[in-house]
């Protein structure tokens, strides 16, 4: 079973979609396919399904979603190759005690790989590996096709797990900049962070590496530019100065010639540990208070 969640959910048994187009069903499957091969909880779809507010009805109600999902994968199933153990929908969505389960055998979990990609390149900006943690980091990031769960109406749960995965995305974008900038590639990357910096008006991260690149690329002038818009952005949105270590950038900047070395204040060292920045990225805002190198 191939899952996709980075963009339109969509869930392949033998190619073939048991993608519902009802919502609820579709909730349903979005919460089974995030936890393939975990036991889902039958609080945590009353929850998704009716914001912890159920009515009587709810489980009977529930069971009918299962029964449509089992229909669809049944439908699925006969496509399996003569040759393999003959299955059934129950084989593949379980019921558990206590909830259910999607059986994913050998298939492939974008949200999975995701993770396994991140958690690969940022060991290797750990060891120093820049190029091969920009490359595999955009690996990682090719997998996004769109918002986590595109095409489906979240619940509570579902909400949350979105901003879970948009935070990882998020760090995993984040670094896979810092490792392009510290290999030179400050103008290949003016492009992307001229588009990021606008989506993400408060992200500092961003910011600061746009300010970086463009010092890099001899365009001071517009280096303070950026953190001229990102401060008053925060103070007029959030109440907020600009971190102390940002605010250390635009100094270090003001003081540097125009297209200067990599003007990292601080340590070449600075970076923080895979697990630091796996454990940030699960955070909801971890990342728009810094946690790269700058």
């Amino acid at each position: 079973m191939d899952i996709d969640l980075l963009g339109a959910l969509d869930v392949r048994e033998n190619g073939v979609s048991v993608a519902p187009t009802a919502p609820k069903p579709r909730q349903v499957l979005a919460l089974l396919a995030l936890h393939a091969d975990q036991v889902v909880p039958l609080s945590v779809f009353l929850e998704e399904l009716w914001a912890g507010a159920p009515p009587r009805s709810a489980r009977t109600t529930l069971q009918t979603y299962v029964l449509q999902l089992r229909e669809l994968i049944g439908a699925a199933l006969l496509e399996d190759a003569p040759d393999t153990p003959p299955r059934t929908a129950k084989d593949v969505l379980v019921t558990a005690p206590g909830g259910y389960t999607l059986v994913s055998g050998d298939g492939v979990s974008d949200v999975r790989e995701f993770e396994r990609l991140a958690g690969v390149g940022y060991r290797a900006m750990d060891t120093g590996d820049f190029a091969g943690a920009s490359r595999v980091l955009r690996e990682a990031l090719d997998l996004w096709t769109g918002t986590a769960f595109a095409g489906v109406q979240p619940g509570p749960r579902l909400a949350t797990e979105a901003k879970r995965l948009e935070e990882s995305r998020l760090c995993a974008l984040d670094q896979r900049i810092e490792a392009d900038l510290r290999l030179g590639r400050h103008r290949e990357l003016l492009a992307e962070l001229t588009v990021v910096s606008s989506r993400y008006r408060t992200h500092e991260d961003l910011h600061a590496q746009f300010m970086i690149a463009l010092h890099r690329s001899g365009r001071r002038g517009e280096a303070m530019d950026v953190y001229r818009r990102l401060r008053t952005t925060l103070v007029q949105e959030l109440g907020l100065e600009p971190s102390p270590r940002l605010t250390r950038l635009h100094q270090h900047l003001l003081a540097s010639p125009g297209d200067g070395p990599a003007p990292y204040p601080g340590p070449e060292g600075d970076l923080p540990p895979a697990e630091e920045r796996m454990a940030a990225a699960g955070r909801p805002g971890a990342g728009h208070r810094a946690h790269s190198s700058y």
